[in-house]
């Protein structure tokens, strides 16, 4: 018989997580080790207990979900982790995955369907909510936004992506071969064509829109 898998449950609620444990008991083949209300503590428990997979909420005090994955990822943990959401943000979605995430789940999710969802995440399986997978492929299917660096001239984007790099203006007249004078009329452009007061927020829309590291 092979080892049952071991679940952490993690939720900063007590109701919450007294449902899952009585779904979770009751399936053949997984063990709750432990539970967690934060994710600070997930961590510390993810250490003790050596789970095979935690079921972490989205939501959370102090370290939310996506942190705490995010922390078991650069600490080389072999925890899997199962994001449980009330929510289906795109955004949030992303950002859970690129922490490392091998799942993400909505709340409303079927118990038959959760105990899926851990046993494949025990493998090495991703696994998405319908609703989730949903609002990605709505989110790739859409045109894709223009970005306010569009409106700039292939110089404007040079002096720009100096200027991001905390370059005076006579820095940049010298790497550009042109004058102070005329950087000062590019600064001046770029500032009203991305609607910026000031060279920090230039800067920070450069960066943004991937212009600037």
């Amino acid at each position: 018989m092979s080892r049952a898998i071991r679940v952490l449950i993690a939720d900063d609620h007590h109701v919450v997580r007294e449902g899952l444990r009585m779904i979770l008991t009751e399936a053949d083949g997984i063990e709750v080790v432990g539970e967690a209300s934060e994710g600070g503590r997930v961590l510390r428990m993810v250490e003790a207990l050596s789970p095979d997979v935690v079921l972490m909420d989205v939501s959370m005090p102090h370290m939310d979900g996506v942190e705490a994955a995010r922390a078991l990822r650069d600490a080389g943990s072999t925890a899997r982790v199962l994001m449980l959401s009330s929510f289906a943000e795109s955004e949030k979605v992303r950002e859970a995955l690129r922490a490392g995430a091998t799942g993400y789940l909505m709340k409303d999710v079927l118990s038959t369907d959760l105990i899926a969802a851990i046993r494949n995440a025990a493998a090495g399986i991703p696994t998405l909510h319908p609703k989730v997978q949903a609002q990605l492929m709505r989110d790739l299917a859409a045109p894709p936004q223009a970005s306010p660096l569009d409106a700039l001239s292939p110089r404007e984007r040079e002096v720009l992506a100096l200027l991001s790099k905390g370059k005076a203006n006579k820095e940049i007249a010298v790497e550009l071969s042109i004058s102070v004078g005329t950087v000062k009329g590019y600064v001046s452009d770029i500032f009203d064509k991305l609607g910026v007061d000031d060279r920090t927020q230039a800067a920070l829309l450069a960066v943004k829109h991937g212009l600037a590291d």
